[in-house]
């Protein structure tokens, strides 16, 4: 029985080699690699933000947006009228040559100084994406400025608060 079996193996190699082999295609391609560095981005506090005085006039009304847009323009809605300096914020970011970046600046609550219960919602008007003009110094300037909205009821006093201003490569 055990040559029964080595016979059947034999005749299985055999055939096997007898029969035609498909033979395996491999396919090559070539294929690209590449890596972009950039340089950090640093970003460098000019000045600060300043609306100015807004003064709230008779009656009773809601809903006046007093906006520093970040060109500088200053708009004082009805029933307010504005007056001391105004100045948009400004800083500097430098990084590579030709790189677009992205300014990011979340809406900044200013607090009442004599009430910290009263509060504004300083909305900003940041910049749309950057594109750097030099590698380094002396880096892009731009600016920030924001609109609050005031009615008759709102408090007076100072109103301050701190905001984080981001800049990353888009």
């Amino acid at each position: 029985m055990g040559l029964r079996l080595a016979q059947k193996a034999a005749f299985a190699a055999v055939l096997a080699a007898a029969l035609p082999c498909a033979s395996a295609n491999a396919a090559t391609i070539t294929a690209t690699a590449k890596a972009k560095v950039v340089k950090p981005l640093a970003l460098e506090s000019r000045r600060n933000l300043d609306l100015g005085t807004i003064i709230l006039g008779p009656g009773v009304w809601s809903g006046t947006t007093v906006k520093l847009a970040r060109t500088g323009v200053l708009t004082c809605g009805g029933n307010v009228t504005c007056s001391g300096a105004t100045q948009v914020a400004q800083y500097n970011v430098s990084g590579s040559n030709g790189e677009t970046v992205v300014i990011t600046v979340p809406n900044v609550t200013l607090v009442n100084q004599l009430n910290s219960s009263k509060t504004l919602t300083l909305v900003p008007d940041k910049p749309p994406p950057i594109t750097l003009t030099n590698s380094g110094n002396p880096g892009t300037t731009f600016s920030i400025g924001g609109s609050v909205t005031v009615s008759s009821t709102t408090l007076g006093g100072n109103y301050v608060g701190t905001f984080n201003v981001t800049a990353d490569y888009q």
